[in-house]
Formats: structure tokens, C-alpha cells, sequence
């Protein structure tokens, strides 16, 4: 079937297959990369939107069909002139992150300013409402859309600083290509020669496979290999601590959840190729799944895993909780839940592999991690790690759900077995159900307080469900454990959390980990306690937090605590609320900086002046969006001196900059040690008089370890189980009829080192903090997700977002270059527990599990219970 239409004012003629839609069109068969696929075909995300005829269209729910004889145009196709505005207006108000979402955003705008040519700030969130960002919490969306009008419209854009100094807002690096969709993700690549994977996954969450029936599918014309369980030339079993996880399952064995691959194809297209893992016929014994850890733990449960069911225990205990709560004036007690969430990362896993030459497999990954990707291929592949090269390709957001192997180990497979390059890209309902997500947490807490409101003891059992591999679920549950008593001085606590095995989608890391579920129950038992002792939510919370030399739940001894200058910082607007006769309610958080708990933390950072005068900085953390390559480039430039636009940065397994993992809100910390060090290196030789070009090819290896954290529960005298940790207040306050009219937050981030970028940062955690309070759930019945959909997730839009106020605390942190902190998780710990105790003086309703979809406030802003 042929289709004739205009792109960007050229006549196109393309060949195209019954189901095609516009942008498959767009970009396989005419290689337009700008609009960008996040969620093919059911157009929720509008990543995808492009012009036809001049109307916005979502592209991927356009059958390609339709647009016969059609003018359609993309931002390739916008005039020179329009598309520098625009860019440099997203740019310049930090108005993206990763960036995936932002071009087909920009797309709507120019349709938004067709009809109006300054819209009020109200149409242009209405005018969203196709829609998904996932980093910034729209906020700067919509500085950049009226940026960009008023300057469209005859004005002029005010002056940037790009001095690189620390504290101030250097542009996002690289952040104008981005906004026009010029800076590639892992789909945009296009090799000579390249085929197109796909992956086969589980059609049960526990079945034992009987026979794997290649043959339908290598009969398709353009296949040119399949891969099962039997074709894995190393160790099939993978995983970041517990090497639990099979890259596929084998025929005898036993499925354990939905997204368990069985075989992958790789063929000459992206179509064929689905089409062939949909035809290999896959025989099963199905079996009855184990889908609550209550049923995982009882005598006789069907064991998950040859280990069992229980992956691990987490506890920490001092002084003498029993005791304590004989003696106290007030006793609380609640069972609070939280649900499973989807990372909803508006890129899907996508991975481009091919093997070299001289022999070496490279492979074009987004994870959080490549060094661990390496390994873990080169171990999956039966090769030496120097033999593989795995080379970063800025993501289109992660958020914790990039961290474990996807389908890297897949593609590079298929790349080997066909001797091409082979991209393999998830459809987003694959992505759902192939990677870990938030752990619902069931937590049972019994709370005492003196007369005055003093805290005396906190004792918990929390059972999070792991689902059906470890990921890094152990260490979740570890990190909801030692946060048990939050931001709090507790000087009694018996702690202990569960992980659990079952056949629900596997959990794992997500922004928070472990500490946000603390949260919305021990802030929940503190509004109960100050009811009962008469004394106000802001004053119990002061007469509790710690402070410079208190004790955390894990028996680290504190320094640096910002939190007393966030609760004096939000205190004005909680009186004149309460004043003003709105229902509002208070939080407090705190997050641990570094994995810590007897791990190391390692940053390293390589400056490298090249021949043309630029410095490569490398680093080993991922850029995710969250502006780590613009942090590290400024501090690189504040010590060197050196222009920041002077600086490319790179992340890739061929530099010697290992540091494992970006988590635990630890990258700016530790590659900013790391990127000051090289920096100082460099600045020396400089101060020596030598020139950029006396110094062509020379390197300067920075380096940070921090080695003396200890165990949870260590029976040492004084434990470190973190390097450092955030704190933050927010306040929540709702209108007359409890919609959420506005978060205040107020956050010790150590030191300011780029505002618009920190402001971003803490506006998308409250944003994401908030469909975790009011909207988002990933719904799992018999082990089976039942809304595998972007829309069906429950991702809050531009219009339903209330107004946020910010305020930044810097209490240096000893640890940290100039003095900051990690800031990257902290902004969603207090965000239900604050909107939770707002709902609570608004109807008078407790509540003790997420989402809170039958709130008034979730009610408002049309969330529905299902």
C-alpha cells in the first residue's frame, strides 16, 4: 500500500503495511525523528503530536492512511526563526528535563499561539491536556510557553547568565537541541545495516513452559534470528544484588511474573519482527500465581525462588520501646498502606547493539547504570567485560526504573546471533509489565508521646510485596526501615520490614525508595498524637525534629539538619492559612544521600582537554534529566575557570570512571567531589602558566569514596548508615471546596548550586508526590496488570496541578562539593502525608491508604474511583 502526502513542504511517497500509523510513518519510513514515541498506539503521553493540515494531531493514533494528500509538518518543518525562540525559551526557563515529552509539547504550543497570541497561563495548562511531562511538574512548561509568546509577540527574552558560576542558572547542557528533538535517544539511532527486535513475554505470572515453538516464526520473510533460554552463551540468571532474574525463561522451568521474556526476534523491521514473537507458539501448564506476601508466607506456599519466599529482613532497635510506651501520656496506633506504582518515564526501554570489527559488542544503553550494564551483559554473554562496551544515551527519564537490566542482554544477543545491529525497542505496555515499580507497603505502627508531645517510642512491622525478583527490593524495604521514625528524634524504636516474594511485577527502585512510604505513616501518627495531646501540627513537628547532634531511627548521630529552618520557613503561610480558615496540612521529611548501610559510595569524574580546545568531562552517573551533565559542567568551570560551553560530557564504559549506580540522590554529591578534584588538577597546571593548548590529550582523573557507613542494626557504638541526608517541610492547603489550591515547600538542599534547575527538581518530585497521594496506581489483580496505559496510571496533567511555592534552606554539608546536598528524591517524601492531614481538617477523615481517590481533592481535579 503506498501513501502520498507533504512532510515539511516535500512531497512524500512511502510504502506502508495495513496497521501503520502516522508516526511510524514519519519516522521509519521517512527518518523524522522530533516527534518521539512514548506510548504508540493509544496517543496518551502526546510526545507524538505533530501538525496535519495545521491542526495538532497525536501521530501515533493516526492511521497512517489518513493522512493521504495531507500537509503535515513536524518542528523540522517550522521556520529557522521560530524554532531558535522556542528553543531557547525552554532553554532559558528550564522548561524540560529529559526532554522526550518537550517537542511534541513545543508542537502544541505554536497551535495554542495560532488561535491566541498570548494566552493566559490557565488556557495554556487547559491546552495541555493531551499532554504527559513526568519530570517537571508543568511549572516551567508554562514559563517557556509564555516566554516564548511574549517573544513571538514583539518582546525580548531577558539576559542569561552563562558564567558556569556555582549558584547560578546555566541552561540546561545541551538543553536547546533537546527542546527541538534534535539530541538523539537510543530510538532515534539509525545503523547501516540495522535490524529491529522484539521480545516474546509471559502469558501467565506463574506457569511452567512445556515447549517453545520457534518455527512459525522463523518462516516470516525477514527474520533473520530468534532467541530462547537455549541460545544464552553465559549465565542466563542476572540481577543487581540477588542474581535471581533469567533473561529468558527455559522450557522446564517455571514463569514467575508477566514480564518474563521467552524469546526474542530480531528482523528487518520493527513490524515484522512484532509480528514474529506474537507467532512462535509457547505451550504451558498454567499454575495458580502467589499474589500477596500474606499467601507467600503461610505454611505451604509454592516456593518463588529455590530460596524461598522471604528475601529479606531489615531491623534496627535501641533503647526499650515497651517500657516507653508504658510511661507515656499518649499511644497511638494504625495500619497505613501504600499501593504499587508505575515509573511512567515517558521513553521506553530501548537498547541499540552492535558488534565491532575488532570484536568488541557495543552496546547504546539509557540505564542508570552502564558499568553495571557491562557486567551484567558480558556475563549473560560468556565474554571478559573488556570485550563490551556500553555506552550511555541521555534518558528520556528513569526515576529508578532503569536501573535493572531491561533488554540490553536481549539486543546484544541478537546482534551477535545475526552478526548486524539490531535496535529492540518495548511497546509501552511491555514496559509496564517488564520493569520493577514502587513497593506497595503494608506498615503497622504504634506511636508514644509524652504530655507535652515529645516522642518517646516508634515501633513498626512493615511487609512490602518484592513481587518476582529481587531488583534491589531488600535494600527498599532496608531504606523504609531506617527512615521508620522520619524526620523525627524517637530515643526508643523496634523497627523491622519484610520483603517478600510473589508473582506480582517485580518492585524496585523509584524516587523515594522506601523512605516516602515511611513517611505517609509516621507523619500520619503524628497528626493522631498532637489531636490527643491538644497541641498544634506545626508545634509538635517542631518540638521533635532533629536537630545537630540527634539521633536518626538507624542510630546515626546527625550534623548539618537544615529541617528546624524549613519548619520556620513554611510557619508564616501555615498561620495565615489557618487564619484564613483553610483546611491545611504539614509534613516533614527526610532521605538519606548515598546507599550507604555498609556500602561504599563512589563518584569519579575524568576531564580530558581535547585537541580542539573543549574538555570531555566523563563521569559515571547517568543524565536522566535531572541535570547532573549541567552540575558537574558548572562546578568544573567554577573552580577551571574555563567557559562551561567548553565542556561535552559523556558517560561510557571506556573511560575509567566506575561508580556504580544513580540512586540514592547521591550523583551531584559524589561526581561533584569527584568533577571538583579533576577540576583542581586541571586549574593547577593552568595557574602554572600553561595554555588549553600546551595540555591537548592530557587527563585529570577526579576521585570520591565514601567507605565508613555500617549496616542497618550494627551493634557498633556510633553508626553511620548514610553519608548525608535531605530534609524538607511542605505544607498543603486546600480551597473552600478541598480542591488543592497550593504546596509549599520548604527544602535544605546544602547549597544552591543552579536554581532553576533545584526549582524543577522540586517541582516535578511534588508533582509526582501528588498522583502518589491522589491518582496514581498500577492496579494488579491474579498478578496481571489490569491498566497498563499511560492514562490508565494515573499521571496527574498540567491543569490538575495546584500552584507551588518554593523555598530553598543551605546548610552546607561537610561532604559535599560546595557544600550541597542531593536533592533528586527528598521534594516527594512529605507530599501525600501533607495533603493527607489537609483532607483530614477538611471532612474530618483519617486516611490510611494511597491513593486517596475518594478524597475531595482528588474528586476536584476529576479523579475516579474504579
Amino acid at each position: 500500500m503506498r501513501l502520498s502526502f507533504t512532510l515539511n513542504g516535500e512531497p512524500r511517497t512511502v510504502e506502508i503495511h495495513d496497521s501503520a500509523t502516522l508516526l511510524e510513518v514519519i519516522r521509519d519510513g521517512c527518518g523524522v525523528t522530533s516527534p518521539k514515541d512514548g506510548c504508540s498506539p493509544t496517543g496518551q503521553c502526546g510526545c507524538c503530536t505533530v501538525l496535519v493540515d495545521g491542526q495538532a494531531k497525536v501521530s501515533c493514533a493516526m492511521p497512517a492512511a489518513h493522512a493521504e494528500g495531507r500537509s503535515v509538518v513536524t518542528l523540522e518543518g517550522v521556520p529557522a526563526e521560530e524554532r531558535a525562540v522556542w528553543a531557547r525559551a525552554f532553554s532559558q526557563s528550564g522548561g524540560l528535563q529529559c526532554g522526550f515529552c518537550i517537542p511534541g509539547i513545543v508542537v502544541r504550543a505554536r497551535s495554542l499561539l495560532a488561535k491566541e497570541k498570548r494566552p493566559s497561563r490557565e488556557a495554556i495548562a487547559r491546552g495541555l491536556g493531551a499532554h504527559l511531562c513526568r519530570c517537571t511538574g508543568y511549572v516551567k512548561i508554562l514559563d517557556a510557553i509564555e516566554l516564548g509568546a511574549r517573544v513571538l509577540d514583539g518582546g525580548s527574552f531577558p539576559e542569561a547568565d552563562t558564567s558556569g558560576k556555582v549558584g547560578t542558572s546555566l541552561p540546561r547542557y545541551q538543553g536547546e537541541a533537546m527542546a527541538l528533538g534534535e539530541r538523539a535517544y537510543v530510538d532515534d539511532m539509525r545503523l547501516p545495516g540495522m535490524l529491529h527486535g522484539a521480545v516474546l513475554l509471559s502469558a501467565h505470572p506463574r506457569a511452567r513452559v512445556e515447549a517453545i515453538d520457534a518455527a512459525p516464526a522463523l518462516a516470516i520473510p525477514g527474520v533473520r534470528a530468534v532467541a530462547t533460554a537455549a541460545d544464552v552463551p553465559g549465565k542466563r540468571f542476572q540481577g543487581l544484588i540477588e542474581k535471581d532474574w533469567p533473561g529468558f525463561v527455559a522450557v522446564g522451568e517455571e514463569t514467575r511474573y508477566v514480564g518474563d521474556v521467552i524469546a526474542a526476534v530480531a528482523a528487518d523491521t520493527r513490524e515484522i519482527a512484532r509480528r514474529a514473537v506474537e507467532a512462535i507458539v509457547v505451550g504451558y501448564t498454567v499454575l495458580q500465581p502467589v499474589t500477596s506476601p500474606a499467601e507467600a508466607l503461610a505454611a505451604g506456599a509454592p516456593r518463588i525462588h529455590p530460596s524461598g519466599n522471604l528475601l529479606s529482613r531489615s531491623a534496627t532497635r535501641r533503647g526499650d520501646v515497651d517500657a516507653a510506651m508504658q510511661h507515656a501520656a499518649h499511644v497511638v496506633e494504625g495500619t497505613w498502606r501504600t499501593q504499587m506504582i508505575e515509573h511512567a518515564f515517558l521513553e521506553p526501554e530501548s537498547c541499540v547493539a552492535r558488534v565491532e570489527d575488532h570484536g568488541t559488542l557495543h552496546v547504546w544503553s539509557q540505564g542508570q547504570g552502564v558499568y553495571d550494564d557491562q557486567a551484567q551483559i558480558a556475563s549473560f554473554m560468556g565474554l571478559d567485560p573488556s570485550r563490551v562496551r556500553v555506552e550511555l544515551v541521555q534518558s528520556g527519564g528513569g526515576f529508578g526504573g532503569k536501573e535493572d537490566l531491561s533488554i540490553q542482554h536481549h539486543t546484544a544477543l541478537l546482534a551477535t546471533m545475526s552478526g548486524r545491529p539490531v535496535k529492540l525497542t518495548l511497546s509501552r505496555e511491555q514496559s509496564i509489565r517488564l520493569h520493577p515499580k514502587r513497593h506497595p507497603i503494608e506498615m503497622r505502627y504504634l506511636v508514644a508521646c509524652d504530655r507535652e508531645g515529645k516522642l518517646l517510642a516508634v515501633r513498626a512491622r512493615m511487609v512490602g510485596d518484592k513481587g518476582a525478583y529481587a531488583s534491589v527490593g531488600a535494600k527498599v524495604i532496608e531504606r523504609a526501615a531506617g527512615h521508620a521514625t522520619g524526620a523525627y528524634d524517637v530515643p526508643n524504636v523496634d523497627i523491622e520490614g519484610l520483603a517478600v516474594y510473589t508473582n506480582n511485577p517485580p518492585c524496585g527502585a523509584m524516587r523515594g525508595f522506601g523512605a516516602n512510604q515511611s513517611a505517609f505513616a509516621i507523619e500520619g501518627a503524628l497528626d493522631m498524637l498532637a489531636e490527643k495531646a491538644g497541641i498544634d501540627a506545626w508545634e509538635i513537628r517542631w518540638r521533635n525534629a532533629l536537630r545537630d547532634g540527634s539521633t536518626f531511627c538507624s542510630g546515626q548521630k546527625l550534623r548539618a539538619v537544615g529541617l528546624p529552618a524549613t519548619l520556620l520557613a513554611v510557619k508564616p503561610r501555615y498561620d495565615a492559612a489557618k487564619q484564613q480558615g483553610r483546611a491545611v496540612g504539614l509534613a516533614c521529611g527526610i532521605k538519606n544521600v548515598g546507599i550507604g548501610n555498609g556500602m561504599a559510595d563512589i563518584g569519579r569524574c575524568e576531564l580530558t582537554v581535547e585537541d580542539d580546545g573543549t574538555i570531555t568531562l566523563a563521569n559515571g552517573y547517568t543524565e536522566m534529566g535531572q541535570g547532573l551533565f549541567t552540575v558537574l559542567i558548572q562546578m568544573a568551570s567554577d573552580v577551571t575557570g574555563i567557559d562551561p560551553r567548553r565542556f561535552r560530557a559523556v558517560v561510557d564504559t571506556q573511560r575509567p570512571v566506575s561508580s556504580g549506580m544513580t540512586t540514592a540522590s547521591r550523583a551531584t554529591v559524589c561526581s561533584g567531589r569527584a568533577a571538583v578534584a579533576a577540576a583542581q588538577q586541571l586549574k593547577a597546571d593552568l595557574d602554572a602558566g600553561r595554555s588549553l593548548g600546551d595540555l591537548r590529550g592530557r587527563r585529570y582523573l577526579g576521585q570520591f569514596i565514601y567507605d565508613k557507613t555500617t549496616e542497618l542494626g550494627a551493634d557498633v557504638p556510633d553508626p553511620i548508615t548514610h553519608l548525608s541526608f535531605g530534609y524538607a517541610t511542605q505544607l498543603a492547603i486546600l480551597d473552600e471546596n478541598g480542591r488543592l489550591d497550593t504546596m509549599v515547600a520548604a527544602h535544605d538542599v546544602g547549597r544552591v548550586v543552579n536554581p532553576k534547575l533545584l526549582e524543577g527538581q522540586i517541582e516535578g518530585s511534588i508533582h509526582m508526590g501528588l498522583g502518589y497521594a491522589l491518582s496514581e496506581e498500577l492496579v494488579v489483580k491474579g498478578g496481571v496488570p489490569q491498566n497498563p496505559t499511560l492514562r490508565g496510571v494515573g499521571v496527574l496533567r498540567a491543569a490538575q496541578m495546584p500552584k507551588i511555592e518554593l523555598h530553598f534552606v543551605e546548610e552546607r554539608e561537610p561532604e559535599g562539593p560546595f557544600g550541597a546536598k542531593g536533592v533528586g528524591e527528598i521534594g516527594l517524601v512529605p507530599t501525600a502525608p501533607a495533603v493527607a492531614g489537609a483532607l483530614y481538617r477538611f471532612d474530618g477523615v483519617r486516611r490510611f491508604q494511597l491513593p486517596m481517590k475518594d478524597s475531595p481533592a482528588a474528586r476536584a481535579i476529576g479523579i475516579k474511583v474504579k
